[in-house]
């Protein structure tokens, strides 16, 4: 750290006073500001819907539905901080909102980015607990450890973002204020250590669970007999639940943390190549468009991981008037798992009607 931070001392110092100035005088399309406006539209309106699906629809929860239900949540905190980033984006990337908002926005989005892959990746786990070690009971089925681990993460979450509202602000670039920009030479170094910490604990290695628990569950899900209505149901809602997670992970969370990274990388050890540093800022900004597309994701799996809330929605929908026609799959794995966890799913052949709901 002592050697790079050096290294950036010395080409500062041989930056041109104006240099800086000139890098932040690029306008970012308002396309950019348009498309963040409509991703906070789509995901407000259906995680409110999902929220209200779980509060006034679900009477009985269990261990999966607690865990999507804190999903939801994360997913909602978004909204806070979403007007001001569009807000932001269209003014040129100038802050006008004063210092208390910026370390709030700050704040709100380290804690919805990093709760929403520390809560996909406990769904992930649930999943292959649940399913590959059907026959025992793993503490994952268990409402009271599992609340106790939710409660585990905001508490970390909360100190995340407090450390992040304590340490960052804005910043006065030559006529334009700046909150959590990469033009913010003063905050570079934090952002460079700050971002490979990130990188490592907050992405990879959670990516590194789903990954593995996901490919034991394709590959307990396999062993269904397909050949039955009920095995067709379970296989193609577990296949659409991992397809849909793994997209999350790959398409919305991965893009971000790739080129915050190139970002620092670029401000830190060359920061005289403006043009670059303004490619950066622009994909930067896209990358919060596509990692925001989570909270429109989400809500997938909770339809894909439990019959109880896609039998919510069907109520709700009929309760307006619309009819949606449905293929019956098996019930959900409760908590209290009944006498279907004797029976092994895959290999019982004088009933191939009788497949395990913990497949699910």
């Amino acid at each position: 750290m002592n050697s790079s931070g050096s290294l950036y001392s010395q080409f500062s110092n041989s930056t041109p006073a104006n240099f800086t100035v000139s890098c932040v005088g690029h306008l970012q399309h308002i396309s950019i500001a348009i498309f963040l406006c409509l991703v906070f539209i789509v995901g407000f309106f259906l995680n409110c819907f999902s929220l209200w699906v779980f509060c006034c629809m679900m009477p009985k929860w269990n261990s999966g539905t607690l865990l999507q239900f804190h999903l939801v949540l994360s997913d909602i905190i978004i909204t806070f901080s979403t007007p001001l980033m569009v807000a932001y984006i269209a003014l040129g990337t100038h802050w006008p909102f004063g210092s208390f908002l910026c370390r709030l926005k700050i704040a709100l989005l380290f804690v919805h980015l990093y709760g929403s892959v520390s809560f996909l990746t406990l769904i992930s786990v649930h999943r292959y607990m649940i399913v590959v070690h059907y026959k025992r009971n793993p503490w994952m089925k268990q409402k009271k450890f599992v609340q106790a681990l939710c409660a585990g993460v905001w508490l970390l979450m909360l100190a995340k973002g407090t450390a992040c509202f304590v340490v960052f602000d804005t910043s006065q670039v030559g006529n334009q204020t700046q909150c959590l920009s990469i033009h913010q030479g003063q905050y570079i170094e934090m952002y460079f250590t700050i971002n490979f910490i990130l990188l490592i604990l907050g992405f990879l290695l959670p990516f590194s669970v789903a990954v593995g628990c996901y490919s034991r569950l394709t590959r307990c899900v396999a062993r269904i007999n397909s050949k039955t209505g009920k095995g067709r149901a379970i296989k193609n809602k577990s296949n659409k639940m991992v397809a849909v997670c793994l997209v999350i992970f790959l398409v919305c969370f991965l893009p971000l943390n790739v080129i915050r990274t190139v970002g620092v990388i670029v401000k830190m050890f060359f920061p005289k190549d403006c043009n670059v540093l303004l490619q950066v800022e622009t994909a930067y900004y896209v990358s919060w468009i596509i990692a925001g597309a989570n909270s429109c994701f989400d809500p997938l799996i909770y339809c894909f991981g439990s019959q109880n809330f896609s039998k919510a929605i069907h109520s709700s929908l009929r309760k307006i008037g619309l009819r949606v026609q449905t293929v019956q799959p098996a019930e959900d794995q409760d908590d209290q798992t009944k006498d279907e966890q004797t029976k092994d799913p895959f290999t019982a052949h004088t009933n191939k009607d009788n497949i395990s709901s913990s497949c699910l």
